[in-house]
């Protein structure tokens, strides 16, 4: 590959082999003393000063070569560690223009220029290393010793010359833009130039044997999540829930709630549901869901991280533990004392709700929502507790229902379902009395 020097390597053969050309054409004979530069074209003639013999090649364009672009693997791997050193490949587009002291000999020098080109499609070599020198460390700020460095001879792909087309419109727009007097000019492309960093990489072990694993491509989706008992029953800890969905089986199927990944037997998955029992280690709140198909690689063979579903969600219910009694008589200074299922951790938000059961007729039935204290009442260095008293001085002194909410999730209460029941689908618990 080549070095950064490439780019002036390049015009600097090109105008070489102009120069040479030349010389063997005799062309001084027939015009006189003829210059080969490569400037900008509003550079080559002096302000105010007459045109001269001269053939000007100017680079005006540089491009990503598509070809190249993306041959090599990435420069870094996902640590940001260098991996290889990927080639800037390069397009270059120059403008070779005639200039001539008397009538005629622009048109004369531009024809030998353009059959040079055409009879020369590619830069050899030879051709580079006798316009550049033999190559030599960058020891000197001379331009000659610089493209000496270029490495451009060594490059993988050689050079080539390729003639462009370009109408009227493009030529005009870019002499406008050069802002200087139009000349005879012809366009060209010289391909491939590849321009690779030097820098240290880390070596990678060579393969000796491969694995493959070739699977069918196929999304679980998760539809619905809801408690085995009923899509109405609430789902609270150690409940069994079912995912409903689509292509939820996989070769290795799990579960994640949480951040729990949980792996259910084989006989509760199927393509369209999974039953999963939930650990009792999960907290009360909103719960993230999501089905994991991982798959088998390597030698002795190891799961690894394949197809994930969409992330779900479902509410866990905290539930009091142990349950209270029909009906619990609490004193009022005394607070209330209620045990959690799950352990309530020491950020969770907890309310305790209350709502007047049978209040007197004509008047509204009270209700008082009781914060938890601070930290839910955990020592420091304690990470959850089971159990948290609730101050209830400021509540009136009758008969409540009792809720529990921890992040959002309610409690349910309990309800009566014996038909004929003078109570049927009516709340009848938990209940607390609380007294003076």
């Amino acid at each position: 590959m080549s070095s950064a020097l490439a780019i002036a390597g390049v015009s600097a053969v090109l105008t070489d082999l102009l120069n040479n050309g030349l010389i063997d054409h005799n062309l001084t004979a027939a015009v006189g003393l003829v210059k080969v530069s490569s400037k900008p074209p509003d550079r080559v003639i002096p302000a105010g000063g007459a045109d001269t013999n001269q053939l000007n090649l100017f680079l005006y364009h540089v491009a990503p070569n598509p070809g190249w672009r993306n041959v090599a693997l990435p420069a870094r791997d996902s640590d940001g560690a260098r991996v290889s050193n990927p080639p800037l490949a390069l397009d270059l587009f120059y403008l070779l223009t005639a200039y001539g002291e008397k009538d005629f000999q622009a048109e004369v020098l531009l024809g030998y220029a353009m059959q040079l080109f055409h009879e020369t499609p590619v830069l050899t070599r030879d051709a580079i290393r006798r316009a550049l020198g033999a190559p030599s460390p960058v020891d000197t700020t001379i331009l000659p010793s610089l493209l000496n460095a270029a490495d451009l001879a060594e490059q993988v792909e050689q050079i080539k010359i390729m003639p462009q087309s370009m109408s009227t419109e493009e030529m005009s727009k870019l002499w406008t833009a050069l802002q200087t007097s139009y000349r005879p000019t012809a366009a060209y492309q010289v391909s491939v130039v590849l321009i690779e960093s030097t820098k240290a990489t880390r070596p990678t072990l060579p393969v000796r044997r491969r694995i493959l694993e070739v699977i069918p491509f196929q999304r679980p989706t998760i539809d619905a999540i809801e408690s085995i008992v009923s899509a109405a029953a609430p789902i609270v800890a150690g409940s069994t829930i079912v995912i409903k969905g689509r292509q939820l089986r996989g070769n290795i199927t799990s579960v994640v709630v949480g951040g729990t990944s949980i792996i259910p037997a084989p006989a509760d998955i199927r393509d369209d549901r999974i039953e999963v029992t939930l650990p009792a280690t999960l907290r009360a709140g909103l719960q993230s869901t999501q089905v994991v198909h991982q798959i088998d690689l390597g030698d002795p063979p190891a799961a690894h991280r394949g197809v994930e579903s969409n992330v779900s969600a479902f509410v866990l219910h905290p539930t009091l533990a142990p349950p209270l009694p029909p009906l619990l008589i609490v004193s009022r200074a005394a607070g209330l004392p209620l045990g959690f299922a799950p352990n309530v951790g020491r950020s969770q938000r907890v309310v305790l709700l209350l709502g007047e059961h049978n209040p007197p007729v004509g008047v509204p039935a009270r209700a008082f929502n009781v914060a938890a204290p601070a930290e839910n009442g955990l020592a420091v260095g304690i990470p959850d507790t089971s159990t948290i008293v609730f101050s209830i001085t400021d509540v009136a002194l009758a008969d409540y229902f009792v809720r529990v909410q921890v992040d959002g999730a309610e409690s349910a209460l309990d309800v009566d379902t014996t038909v004929g029941s003078p109570t049927e689908n009516q709340f009848t618990g938990p209940l607390i009395r609380i007294v003076a």
